[in-house]
């Protein structure tokens, strides 16, 4: 077993990794940033050492700086987490040749999937279905007319795609011809500047399509599983709001065919330790390879609550080379769990980042209810990282229960300090297309369901609002209360709460 395994990542999901590590006896280490200093994910751990600077370039991007601390304090092994290096072979060797464990997936299976031009190719060979499009030549520049002719070939719509990285970063849906040059050159630029690398393809636009993934789980034995799908297709700028399991969509025989598929993937690459297989799902049920995410996703915890498996320490275990935890016949999904993220933003307004500090924080609680949370009351919001506060997990037997537990979560959650985006979730999830099960990439486009300017403009954003508010309320009901028969009466003097019997008492 490690002895002691930093966590190269912040927010909730070093939180989440540090929870498992230390169940399993592992000592955590912790790294920081200058804004980070007094971080959750902080105080989580056994150990933790700053990194200086506050940019991620300047601090968890810095992947010889994380290997020194790592050597310097005895420390076995590095889970990246998702983000940052998780999907980068670099920093895998880099940890390999100081004697390190990384645990993920080899730099091998990193390199064939990192790039997504490469990663059709070999899926294609591999009999895996992938979206028609064209990619050119691996070792050429195509010109702007190469791509035009192309383009006419495949048929508009065209999505312009980046060849690395992921994030909706280099992408472009393209209408007609007359915005394929100028939307290409916003592409490049846009890759260039997120990935360092200016290269994009051509794939046909898939109209209204489902976005189901599969996990899957390869151990260096060669067994390789999958733990069954995760459809999020409820996206805003290419990044997922809502990730559910099992898809509405998927009947047994499509789940047992795309779930074949996503081994096959996993097998041609020879991939170990966790990772995502996500596919395209049209309207007529043909399905086609989007891309592997060779880390854990956001959304893992929805798989753990329908198999109750925790899927970090079976990536530690895979990562000390043991075999996988669970075979394929034994994984047998239960009921059904749904996942939001909880962001500070501003969803009337273009789901602008808000900026700040959370002076109340309060979580919901309760049976089959799940929060990963990386703030606290007293967290910054900062300019330098993404705005994720928490991912709210609940889990129903049917979808129906799971969907009513997290509306009810929902209007438990008290974020004041920054705007959220928990007002639209709840109306997200309440739209009678959600809940008929009729989504696609282009639901937000399609349905309105985000709250209006004015309404954004009134929520409350410090403790004293509130209070106010709720004192006006009550003014404006004309002080009457419930009698509990269902009629009303006046309120007096004595209905005061310092009145009242029980534990209430004055802070």
């Amino acid at each position: 077993m490690f002895r002691k395994v930093l966590i190269a990542n912040r927010g909730e999901i070093a939180v989440r990794v540090s929870q498992t590590l230390r169940e399993m006896g592992i000592t955590v280490v912790a790294i920081y940033s200058r804004p980070d200093r007094a971080a959750v994910h902080v105080g989580c751990a056994d150990e933790a050492y700053p990194l200086d600077g506050e940019t991620a370039a300047d601090t968890y991007l810095r992947g010889g700086a994380i290997i020194e601390i790592a050597k310097s304090h005895g420390v076995d092994a590095i889970h990246p987490g998702y983000g940052f290096l998780s999907e980068n072979p670099e920093f895998a060797e880099a940890c390999a040749k100081a004697g390190i464990t990384f645990i993920g997936p080899s730099p091998d299976a990193m390199r064939a999937m990192g790039n997504k031009i490469v990663a059709k190719r070999t899926l294609e060979k591999a009999g895996v279905p992938v979206v028609p499009g064209w990619s050119g030549d691996a070792n050429l520049v195509p010109d702007s007319k190469t791509i035009a002719e192309e383009a006419k070939t495949i048929g508009y719509p065209v999505l312009i795609k980046a060849a690395s990285g992921g994030g909706g970063k280099g992408m472009r849906v393209v209408a007609s011809e007359k915005d394929l040059v100028s939307s290409l050159e916003a592409a490049r630029r846009e890759a260039k500047s997120s990935f360092g690398d200016a290269t994009v393809f051509l794939e046909k636009f898939i109209e209204r399509p489902r976005h189901i993934e599969f996990q899957i789980f390869g151990d260096s034995q060669g067994n390789v599983v999958h733990l069954f799908e995760r459809e999020c297709s409820v996206q805003r700028r290419h990044q997922k709001i809502v990730e559910e399991t099992p898809s509405q969509a998927l009947t047994p025989d499509l789940r047992k065919r795309m779930g074949a598929a996503a081994v096959a993937a996993a097998k041609a690459v020879n991939y170990t330790n966790a990772g995502t297989v996500e596919f395209l799902l049209d309207e007529s049920g043909n399905f086609y390879f989007l891309e592997i995410n060779t880390r854990l996703q956001v959304e893992h915890p929805v798989t753990e609550m329908t198999l109750r498996h925790d899927l970090v320490r079976a990536q530690v275990l895979v990562a000390l080379g043991e075999e996988l935890p669970f075979k394929q016949e034994e994984l047998v999904a239960d009921g059904h769990a749904v996942e939001v993220r909880v962001y500070a933003e501003d969803a009337a307004n273009g789901f602008l980042p808000s900026i700040g500090t959370i002076t109340r924080y309060v979580a919901p609680t309760g049976m089959n209810i799940r929060v990963d949370s990386g703030v606290t009351e007293g967290s910054d919001v900062s300019v330098y990282y993404d705005p994720m506060l928490a991912k709210l997990i609940c889990f129903g037997q049917t979808r129906d229960e799971s969907l009513s537990r997290l509306a009810c979560a929902l209007d438990r959650f008290v974020v004041l300090g920054v705007t959220t985006n928990i007002e639209f979730l709840g109306n997200l999830i309440a739209h009678p297309a959600f809940i008929a099960g009729d989504t696609h990439t282009g639901f937000l486009e399609e349905h309105s369901v985000a709250p209006s300017r004015d309404a954004s403009d009134s929520h409350c954003s410090t403790e004293e609002e509130v209070l106010i508010a709720a004192a006006l309320a009550l003014r404006e009901n004309g002080r009457t209360s419930d009698r509990g028969d269902g009629s009303r009466r006046q309120m007096t003097a004595n209905d005061a709460p310092w009145h009242a019997d029980g534990g209430w008492r004055g802070a």
